[in-house]
């Protein structure tokens, strides 16, 4: 690990910034969200104009948000004052930063129960692992309408549901807690090789067992008369999304970035990286539910309910679903780890405090919010926070917090992030620190300027009055 003049700790290698990087932004909206956006909104016209919406709208905002962190050094509000400060324009823009990792603090605190699902599944796999044996299909013995039944029972036991969801919150906040060499370094460097293990090894298995053939005509095959303004919505904001762009986390890893890294290469690898793995996660999924005759377009149930159900169909079913699952909770701790040290990074630094009081602040209320997101599925299913206001009158906990953060505080933090570095800070402050020349530098900028906040305006207008 090495250190700023600051005292601010750096990343030990640029290999090490590239994995946590990737593993913040390769997380459940990859394994769990691209399929299943995929699967509702017509196959390839949405993939390919992901792809190009990942190239016009998600690598110049990643690259404006790590370039305001390397710069700064600091925690993100901070490191935007810097800039800020550095460009004779006011301080205040740090509000833009400040609304990401309030963002990142909501999102982490209903992220962990999905967390948690994900290592429901573990158990459930790995019991019928032991019980029904390697070599067969899993869950053999049961009914379609008993593992039909595995989902909507983990959502009805409210205590396993906070169980499973503090268990998930404490794993990240023990990694959270050892700081970025010894802990969150550890955790990229470590898991996410393994992680492209398993996952290139299912994929693999689903080529030979599965459909594969259907899921790649399914994914790749582009009948333009379903690219409809929806499916292009869906798109933009996928791509934003899955990129984890404003909530702050590209902000705070920046800050451990050191001085000679080229920032735009690096982002480049970053969201070239995060695009294959959705695209990969497509092609893991599919022909396996392709194989089992199964929907495509049953939504987030995908990855919960008709896959269980397609591992009892398949050779070494039990052992693949525990690989699945295993490899789902692998992204979703990259994730939750950058989710929750942006708030932690800025707690730590603005109060002086140590690095472990900080994170056991900020997990306790996480825990206290997860709480009552894990309820919303049973005790408190019938309980509306924000039932005054008409975009959330009938959102429970869960999704009024996943509402919140995806309608208003990243659209709104990224759209503020491009006008700052489009506009507001010194062009040559940013020119030393984006890592680009020529044509390059200047499509990024114009992009930056025209392009990605009109784009982003549209998502903010439509996620409150479509």
């Amino acid at each position: 690990m090495a250190a700023s003049g600051s005292g601010h700790e750096n990343w030990s290698s640029r290999s090490a910034f590239i994995l946590a990087a990737v593993g913040s932004a390769v997380g459940l909206g990859n394994m769990w969200r691209f399929p299943a956006e995929a699967g509702e909104n017509g196959g390839g016209a949405f993939v390919l104009f992901y792809i190009f919406c990942v190239l016009l709208i998600g690598l110049p905002v990643l690259l404006s948000e790590v370039l305001i962190g390397r710069h700064g050094q600091a925690n993100a509000p901070e490191s935007v004052r810097r800039v800020a400060r550095d460009s004779n324009a006011p301080e205040g823009w740090s509000i833009l930063a400040s609304m990401g990792v309030f963002a990142a603090f909501l999102i982490l605190s209903f992220y962990c129960v999905v967390g948690g699902w994900v290592v429901y599944y573990i158990g459930v796999f790995l019991s019928d692992l032991f019980q029904s044996g390697v070599a067969g299909g899993a869950f053999e013995g049961r009914d379609t309408a008993e593992i039909k039944a595995l989902m909507p029972g983990l959502f009805g036991d409210g205590t396993l549901m906070i169980g499973l969801n503090l268990g998930f919150l404490a794993i990240t906040m023990f990694f959270v807690s050892r700081g970025v060499s010894s802990g969150i370094e550890w955790v990229a460097v470590y898991l996410m090789p393994l992680f492209f293990v398993l996952f290139l090894g299912i994929t693999i298995y689903g080529a030979f067992s599965g459909n594969f053939g259907e899921a790649v005509a399914y994914l790749f095959t582009f009948d333009f008369s379903k690219l409809t303004g929806d499916v292009m919505l869906a798109a933009v904001g996928q791509a934003f999304f899955s990129l984890s762009l404003g909530v702050a986390g590209m902000m705070t890893y920046g800050a451990y970035a050191n001085r000679n890294t080229n920032l735009g290469e690096t982002s480049g690898i970053i969201a070239s990286a995060d695009t294959a793995v959705a695209l990969l996660a497509g092609l893991c999924i599919f022909p396996i539910v392709f194989a089992a005759g199964l929907a495509t377009n049953s939504g987030p149930g995908l990855m919960f309910e008709s896959l269980p159900l397609a591992f009892q169909a398949m050779p070494f079913g039990s052992l693949i679903g525990l690989a699945f699952f295993t490899m789902v909770f692998f992204a979703a701790l990259t994730s939750s780890v950058s989710l929750l040290e942006a708030p932690t990074a800025w707690m730590f630094e603005k109060f002086k405090m140590k690095r472990a009081v900080a994170t056991l602040i900020v997990g306790a209320g996480a825990a206290v919010l997860g709480i009552l997101s894990s309820l919303s599925f049973n005790d408190l299913a019938d309980f509306y926070p924000l039932s005054f206001i008409p975009l959330f009158a009938e959102t429970n906990f869960f999704d009024t917090l996943d509402g919140l953060t995806a309608k208003l505080f990243m659209p709104i933090g990224a759209i503020l992030t491009c006008i700052f570095v489009g506009w507001v800070a010194d062009a040559r402050l940013i020119d030393d620190e984006n890592g680009l020349d020529g044509v390059l530098h200047q499509t990024w900028r114009a992009l930056v300027r025209f392009v990605c906040p009109i784009v982003l305006t549209v998502i903010l207008l439509f996620g409150l009055f479509g």
